[in-house]
């Protein structure tokens, strides 16, 4: 299980303590095949189960000015990967919602912050956590930059901090395990294919 770093993250209830109930087992989420078609729709619950069904997903990476990147830790509570650390910001697009929309949506509720963003790649993958369910998304990719005030919602998040780039790859080269599945394989390619991208948002990288 991963090890939060009390010198280097920040509590969620530090500072701006919000707990609303943004997000639930019930709410129904695009299912998708293999192009990424809209097929249908299901309970979020349904589609974690067991080996998971295929739905649409996405992944926000938010800098600050000193090019940082905005690391999150997941709350004990989630059924997946708790306490876990992650990007900035992960979920989904719910039945009916704009898929950009649906990441400005997101991005206020967990962490009470506004940030223009620019889609990267899309792609699919699948990542089991044991018995208790499994990732199996075609997940968007954006990265983004703000400096708003934190103001992170309880229950979604345990804590936050913002990383220099080369403390990041450090870490996850000491504990890669520490990071969720999906947040490995997207700063892999982010760092690689997009790095001219990244350079110019993070702009000291």
């Amino acid at each position: 299980m991963p090890v939060t770093r009390p010198w280097r993250s920040r509590l969620a209830d530090h500072g701006g303590l919000r707990s609303a109930v943004v997000s639930s087992e019930s709410e129904r989420l695009v299912l998708v095949d293999g192009q990424d078609q809209e097929i249908g729709f299901e309970s979020k619950g349904t589609v974690h189960d067991g080996t998971g069904l295929l739905h649409r997903a996405f992944s926000l990476f938010i800098f600050n000015k000193q090019g940082e990147l905005l690391m999150q830790q997941r709350s004990a509570a989630k059924r997946l990967w708790p306490m876990f650390w992650s990007n900035s910001c992960c979920s989904h697009p719910r039945e009916g919602e704009d898929i950009d929309d649906a990441t400005h949506r997101r991005l206020r509720e967990e962490l009470g912050m506004r940030s223009d963003l620019q889609f990267l790649y899309r792609f699919r993958y699948h990542a089991q956590f044991g018995e208790l369910g499994a990732e199996h998304e075609f997940c968007w990719v954006y990265i983004g930059r703000s400096d708003d005030m934190i103001r992170v919602n309880r229950n979604e998040i345990a804590a936050w901090r913002w990383i220099a780039i080369e403390d990041l790859e450090r870490e996850m080269g000491e504990q890669p395990h520490g990071f969720t599945p999906w947040f490995r394989m997207e700063w892999e390619r982010i760092r690689g294919e997009f790095a001219a991208e990244l350079a110019t948002l993070a702009g000291n990288i």
